[in-house]
């Protein structure tokens, strides 16, 4: 998840290296949630998921207001025993439905600390799921701006960020590796 135009479905073409998910360079391109199912070398199969952006909305008050809903709907799907000690899958005697989850918050590596994505982040850590944030589009800085950038996000969001160019594939290794430690549904 992130915000409009953040670069989340050129990111997971990026990560299967084939364009799967539609993007265009004007914001709000994604209306709906998109499941990918990927297995990777001989990995168990999950789903990558593409959710709208938040923070612009084609169409204003009553997309913003169907992003909420959709985004709601996607969340309440989460076992909340997830992130509990012992809580990486939907324990027995789940509600049916309820899957563990993992969720990327994606950030403009750009532009640190931006409210929406802090907002972001703290409704994210009230949900009942895993979960981490990537810095995207670092080939748009110099090395300097990397370093500086990375460091400053880190110390905002008050975890270790994850840094990528799906440009460049520059990090999508290390992210391949992080989602593995994610829990991830393994049915729509």
């Amino acid at each position: 998840m992130g915000r409009s135009n953040v670069g989340k479905s050129t990111l997971i073409n990026a990560l299967v290296r084939q364009k799967v998910a539609r993007t265009s360079a004007a914001p709000g391109k994604t209306r709906l949630a998109n499941f990918y199912r990927v297995q990777r070398r001989s990995g168990p199969a999950f789903y990558l998921v593409d959710l709208p952006g938040y923070g612009y909305a084609r169409g204003g008050d009553a997309s913003a207001k169907e992003f909420n809903q959709l985004t709601d709907a996607y969340f309440s799907r989460a076992d909340p025993r997830v992130g509990q000690p012992g809580g990486t899958a939907p324990a027995k005697g789940a509600a049916p439905g309820r899957k563990a989850i993992g969720v990327l918050l994606l950030v403009d590596a750009r532009h640190p600390g931006l409210a929406s994505d802090l907002e972001a982040w703290g409704w994210l850590r009230s949900q009942p799921c895993s979960h981490a944030i990537v810095g995207t589009k670092v080939d748009k800085l110099t090395r300097a701006e990397r370093t500086r950038h990375g460091r400053e996000l880190g110390s905002l969001f008050d975890v270790p960020i994850s840094l990528v160019s799906a440009q460049t594939g520059e990090g999508l290794e290390e992210l391949w590796k992080l989602i593995a430690k994610l829990p991830n549904p393994t049915a729509p």
